[in-house]
């Protein structure tokens, strides 16, 4: 139980994270994001999805906007989930 635990500390942490970026497209981007998909990651999900909230915004945005290349490096399964991700207002 403890380990499950753990992980939806994860999960609550990395939505707020998600949510209050200081940039209010990715606030609204990320944020959507995280509520649809969250709740369905495991570790390693949550690990890539941790990663890609270290990036800093210009960079995230410029690569879901298709601005710019997407290094190896972050190129990963929840980073492409997140391109398919379409934002409802």
């Amino acid at each position: 139980m403890g380990c499950e635990a753990d992980i939806e500390t994860r999960r609550k942490r990395l939505l707020y994270r998600s949510i209050y970026r200081g940039n209010k497209e990715n606030d609204i981007l990320l944020g959507q994001f995280a509520r649809a998909h969250i709740a369905s990651f495991g570790a390693v999900e949550l690990d890539q999805y941790e990663r890609l909230l270290d990036t800093g915004d210009n960079d995230i945005f410029d690569w879901v906007s298709g601005k710019a290349d997407i290094p190896a490096e972050a190129d990963t399964p929840v980073l492409r989930l997140l391109m398919a991700f379409r934002v409802s207002f």
